[in-house]
């Protein structure tokens, strides 16, 4: 969607204004607090007594993103490890940019230089009692997530593992299954469920606002195509290569250091754009939508870039990489009155390219009474829908948002930008979701609190603590439906079939897997 700088200035401005007026009781609460914004709003507090003793298992560019964010008044980072040595020294120097500052910039030298280094989890693992560690960050690749969250598990450590939770949801399972015997935490990075921007964004939805939801159109486009810009395939550092070629990398679950470096290109270490793009796309749908499981999938995939001659570069007419470089998937999803009505559908289009990269990525919501747009995980822009007898709206349109007396929640009103804000009304205001957080720094510090304020039982009545309860707002069992969206959308492209979602996949106590399921084989 193509907007001009006026109407994405009105958008943001339209997006403060709802979000002032709708939340206007809890925004006065957060003013008057003493805590931080994400403690305010996600239910945890300031820590209680010593931070969690924790370590990074895996510091490549996710890692180095955790190591950035994490929150030192909640947790201490006492070791990192890595089978790379060049990640090794990224974790403290960092990479010349905002987003991965490194432990010694983050930390001071001083500090940092009390942190161990380890060449890999087993040797960390081996010194747990040594360094008193309480706690494990996963940042490594996609197939390894659940092996060394068992191990760990086994070792009576909480663990926050890197999204996509597991590979199958057969291990997605085994992981909820240890963490509950073991009484330990098992968190998962979809950090939009501690991102404020999607918060509050969930909350105008909730409310009505938008009227009612039966599209969302999500994307995350990229343009490979110019020599250079694939940052998905890397080459291999000498320093690097030197130091695997010694070790046995069987045993850490890779092929060789290609396998390793590169282990977004391939099946067997990841799940492609589906699970490393798309799971953010439908875990905020999903979030939008109430929480809510899916019913069906169903979309294409497949290599039409790299391997097919006569675009870009020639050196990716030979490229071995494995995974899909377009996908287009179609969800279907249960519309809020699914359980009166089986025809109230809505539907959530994904679609990750290549080759283009114009459109940003994010989600737009297009509900009966409004539309709402979320770019780059920075940004909300809402926009009242026009209607017959309705005063206006369109982007080119300010609103102003009123009570709805008769239904006791709110409308949207829209006025002409050229006569300025109408009198009483809440328009106007800051570009409210400027230097936003994405929700890392939130998920890590709500980890630790819970680690500290939640035991000794972390799992009441044989279940995680639910979010609004106060428990994590990404605990295993919520993970895992993400997980199985974006594999049983992959096993929809691949099969070339509609697929329905059923129940069982998504009880944790329940054996029932999709990718063992007669249903959704070809």
């Amino acid at each position: 969607m193509v907007l001009t700088p006026e109407q994405e200035k009105i958008g943001k401005e339209n997006f403060s204004s709802a979000v002032s007026l709708s939340r206007r009781e809890f925004l006065k609460g957060a003013a008057a607090g003493g805590v931080g914004l994400g403690a305010l709003y996600f239910g945890y507090g300031e820590l209680k007594g010593e931070p969690v003793r924790t370590a990074v298992i895996g510091t490549g560019d996710e890692g180095n993103v955790l190591i950035t964010q994490h929150p030192p008044k909640y947790m201490q980072i006492v070791a990192i490890a890595d089978l790379r040595p060049t990640n090794r020294d990224r974790a403290f120097t960092g990479s010349d940019n905002e987003a991965r500052i490194g432990l010694n910039r983050k930390l001071g030298a001083d500090v940092a230089a009390g942190i161990k280094r380890f060449a890999n989890h087993k040797e960390l693992l081996a010194a747990k009692d040594e360094l008193k560690l309480e706690a494990v960050v996963i940042a490594v690749p996609l197939s390894q997530h659940a092996p060394i969250a068992k191990e760990c598990l086994e070792a009576g450590l909480h663990v926050l593992t890197e999204k996509l939770m597991a590979r199958t949801i057969t291990q997605c399972k085994e992981m909820i299954r240890l963490a509950k015997a073991k009484n330990l935490l098992l968190a998962v990075g979809h950090q939009r469920h501690y991102s404020v921007l999607y918060d509050n964004s969930a909350s105008l939805i909730k409310s009505g606002m938008l009227g009612d939801i039966k599209f969302i159109r999500a994307q995350w486009h990229r343009n490979n195509s110019f020599p250079g810009s694939d940052q998905w395939r890397k080459g291999i550092p000498k320093e690097d290569m030197a130091e695997l070629e010694k070790v046995k990398l069987t045993d850490f679950g890779y092929r060789d250091p290609e396998e390793l470096i590169n282990w977004r290109l391939y099946n067997t270490t990841g799940g492609g754009l589906m699970a490393e793009l798309g799971s953010h796309q439908m875990d905020a749908c999903s979030i939008f939508l109430g929480k809510v499981h899916p019913l069906a999938v169903q979309g294409y995939g497949g290599k039409n870039f790299y391997g097919v001659p006569g675009v870009g570069p020639e050196d990716k007419w030979k490229d071995d990489r494995e995974i899909f470089d377009h996908i287009y998937v179609t969800f279907e999803f249960p519309g809020a009155h699914h359980k009166e009505q089986k025809e109230d559908i809505a539907i959530v289009t994904y679609s990750s390219i290549s080759t283009n990269k114009f459109e940003p990525y994010g989600e737009t919501v297009l509900g009966s009474r409004g539309t709402l747009l979320v770019r780059t995980e920075k940004e909300a822009l809402l926009y009242k829908e026009e209607g017959r007898g309705s005063e206006g709206g369109g982007a080119d349109q300010r609103i102003w948002v009123v009570a709805n007396n008769a239904g006791g929640g709110t409308v949207l009103e829209a006025y002409e930008t050229s006569s300025g804000a109408k009198k009483g009304g809440a328009s106007g205001g800051s570009d409210w979701s400027a230097n936003i957080s994405r929700g890392y720094t939130e998920e890590m510090e709500h980890f630790c609190f819970a680690i500290r304020n939640q035991g000794p039982n972390y799992w009441p009545d044989g279940k995680p603590l639910p979010p609004s309860e106060g428990g994590l707002r990404c605990n295993g069992v919520v993970a895992m439906a993400d997980a199985i969206m974006a594999m049983t959308a992959n096993m929809a492209m691949e099969n070339r079939k509609r697929i329905v979602f059923k129940d069982a996949w998504f009880d944790p106590d329940s054996d029932a897997v999709p990718e063992t399921d007669p249903d959704c084989l070809a």
